[in-house]
Formats: structure tokens, C-alpha cells, sequence
């Protein structure tokens, strides 16, 4: 089995006591224009071999790194969500900090739902994304990557929105009906913004959902609805981390990476896990 940062971890590192737990789910099943999201997991592991162990002024693998098996993608996509969550419910109640690497964004539901039941408390999403993906359905799939933060609102999870810079008129009435507070992506690239202060009422424990396609094409092309305008590498990680300011973060997931065959696409998105696992800490 192919283990996150194998390179580096010490075997106590990797043992089960580790701080993170890393659940791969290479799950494709509603991709709607460029493909590839199943190949996303192997490559983000087989990348983070090359990392080094410390990111900023932190070591996060310090405190361990445990990478389960891949998820079982196979049959119904709400019963795929069900086995997901179950996994995140586990890690949480253990006292660890689920790391989903996928994958679409679909799967967010399902790591989602499981930490949310496993904490008891409200619980809010800050998302990284340049969708809103606050449709009602789409393609007729409820629990579509274009989807997923509809059903998560809908269960009353408030969510936080930065770089979003594309979205229908399904999506905006969404953002009023259910109170979401978001940053769009050319108010914070063209005024070059790093920190935002989220709303005083926001929850203070935090599930962090990093698409990759918040960040621009030039620094990520690798995935399935590039989106022109993007945010910045540091960008993104910074608006993340000061939302984290002052809370808890209870896990999080990094998805829609389609490997295209250039490696540096896959080693941005292993370091942008673990920069994340160091915003956890």
C-alpha cells in the first residue's frame, strides 16, 4: 500500500497513533468536462515521497501520519458516501484529524457527514473553490461534485466560500437562502487579500475543502474545470490558515487533481496537504 510520505516518516511515525489519518478516495463517477479525478490519490502519495519534513515553521508529520487503505468507490454513490463517513466518524472519534485526498468533490459529503457526527457540535466548511458548488442536482445526480455543498448546507452546516468565480443563478439564490459567507475570486485577486475575517457566529470547529481548482490555471491546470482568474498558491493557504485562527480545524480534504502526466502538479497538491496538516496542528 502506498503510504503518505513514506520517504521521511520514522515507524512511530506511522504507527497508530498518529495525529493524521489519510484516507485515499479515488472516487470519478460525476466528472462533467475533463477527466482523470480517480488517479488523483496514488498521485498526491506517490509525490509527497519528494517533500521535505518541514513546511513553514512546522513538522506536522512529527506528530504522524497514518494513510489507511483506499476507499471502495464501487456501488451506489450514497452508500460510497456511507462507507466515507464511517471512516472520518472513526478517525475523529480516536482523536485524529482525517486527511480525504481525492478524488471529486463529491466525497465531501460523505468525509463530511462522518466528522460532523463524530464531533456533535455545529461545524463549518471553509471552502477553496472556483465553484460554488451549490447546485441543486446536477445531471441529474444530487450527490454531484456541482452538488455537494447544497446537501452539506442542507444539513445545516455553514459554509465559508473563497475564490468562487463561477457560479449559476441556482447558486446565488443558494448563497442567500442559506446564509453563506463567501470571498469571490476577483475581489481577493485583485486586491492581492490574504486574511478575511470570518463571520463572529461562524462555528468554532472548522472542516477545511481545498478543490484545486480554486488556484489558477498557471499554477494548476491539472484538473477537470480550470477556471481562469484563480487565486494564488500562497493566496489560497493563507486565507485558510488565518480562518483557522482562533479555532479548530477537524479535518479536511484536498480533491479534483486529474494527473496529466506532469509531476509538478502532483507535487503542488501533496505540498498543499501537508501545509494543511500543518495548519491543523
Amino acid at each position: 500500500m502506498s503510504i503518505f510520505l513514506d520517504s521521511e516518516l520514522t515507524a512511530s511515525e506511522r504507527a497508530e497513533t498518529a495525529r493524521f489519518r489519510v484516507i485515499p478516495v479515488p472516487l470519478e463517477r460525476t466528472v462533467s468536462y475533463g477527466s482523470g479525478t480517480a488517479n488523483g490519490p496514488a498521485a498526491i502519495i506517490e509525490a509527497s515521497n519528494e517533500l521535505e519534513r518541514i513546511v513553514g515553521t512546522a513538522e506536522p508529520c512529527a506528530d504522524g501520519i497514518l494513510t489507511e487503505a483506499p476507499l471502495d468507490c464501487t456501488g451506489p454513490l450514497p452508500v460510497v458516501m456511507e462507507r466515507l463517513a464511517q471512516r472520518t466518524e472513526a478517525a475523529v472519534n480516536a482523536g485524529k484529524v482525517p486527511v480525504t485526498l481525492g478524488g471529486e468533490h463529491s466525497l465531501s459529503y460523505g468525509a463530511v457527514s462522518g466528522v460532523a457526527r463524530a464531533v456533535g457540535k455545529p461545524i463549518g466548511i471553509v471552502q477553496i473553490d472556483a465553484h460554488a458548488d451549490l447546485r441543486v442536482a446536477y445531471q441529474g445526480e444530487k450527490h454531484s461534485h456541482a452538488s455537494v455543498m447544497h446537501l452539506l448546507a442542507e444539513d445545516g452546516i455553514k459554509l465559508a466560500q473563497f475564490g468562487v468565480r463561477a457560479l449559476c443563478q441556482q447558486e446565488v439564490d443558494s448563497r442567500a437562502a442559506n446564509g453563506v459567507f463567501f470571498k469571490d475570486a476577483e475581489e481577493l485577486v485583485t486586491n492581492n487579500t490574504h486574511t478575511v475575517d470570518l463571520p463572529e457566529d461562524f462555528p468554532e470547529l472548522v472542516y477545511v475543502s481545498f478543490d484545486v481548482d480554486g488556484l489558477d490555471p498557471s499554477l494548476m491546470p491539472a484538473t477537470g474545470t480550470p477556471v481562469p482568474g484563480g487565486l494564488g498558491y500562497y493566496q489560497a493557504l493563507h486565507l485558510v490558515e488565518h480562518a483557522l485562527k482562533g479555532r479548530k480545524c477537524v479535518g479536511f480534504d484536498v480533491v479534483e487533481l486529474a494527473p496529466d502526466g506532469n509531476a509538478a502538479w502532483d507535487f503542488t497538491t501533496a505540498q498543499i496537504v501537508y501545509r494543511l496538516m500543518a495548519a491543523c496542528q
